[in-house]
């Protein structure tokens, strides 16, 4: 949905192999924007996670295994009733943090956004401004992640 991010995502080649630490990393940017609609411990825990794994000081099985665990408990997420949208906005920000987990950045972002918009009210969701400034902060960091994870030249 936010075309000029996933244009940025072809000029980077996001999609290559060799940025799956890219990849994960603005995961865990987006769904740590909407971390505090997050309702489910173990999308909390997750979270923690998945920031670890990104740091460096979890590995691979723990991610894994978690990201099975928030994959059930998005898939399973009693949703809303309510008109309002709050619980929309919590199955998509676990949503967004289940793709995190999995490497898909750009339906990480995807999600995120609606969580975002979602949290303004389920009337939001229609209204295509409503998504802009989450649009624009993805973009930019995307950005901002991709000069960081750019290899440094040798000297």
């Amino acid at each position: 949905m936010n075309q000029a991010l996933s244009a940025l995502a072809r000029e980077i080649d996001l999609a290559a192999p060799e940025h799956e630490p890219l990849r994960l990393a603005f995961g865990l940017a987006c769904a740590a924007r909407v971390a505090h609609l997050l309702e489910d411990p173990r999308a909390i825990a997750g979270l923690a996670v998945l920031r670890r794994f990104v740091a460096g000081t979890a590995g691979i099985d723990e991610l894994r295994s978690t990201r099975a665990e928030i994959e059930t408990a998005a898939n399973h997420h009693r949703g809303s009733n309510s008109i309002d949208g709050s619980a929309h906005a919590a199955v998509s920000a676990t949503y967004a943090l289940a793709n995190a987990l999995a490497g898909r950045a750009l339906e990480a972002a995807s999600y995120a956004a609606y969580a975002t918009v979602y949290a303004y009210g389920g009337y939001a969701v229609t209204e295509p401004t409503a998504f802009e400034p989450e649009f624009t902060w993805q973009l930019d960091e995307l950005r901002r992640l991709a000069q960081a994870h750019q290899p440094t030249p040798e000297r």
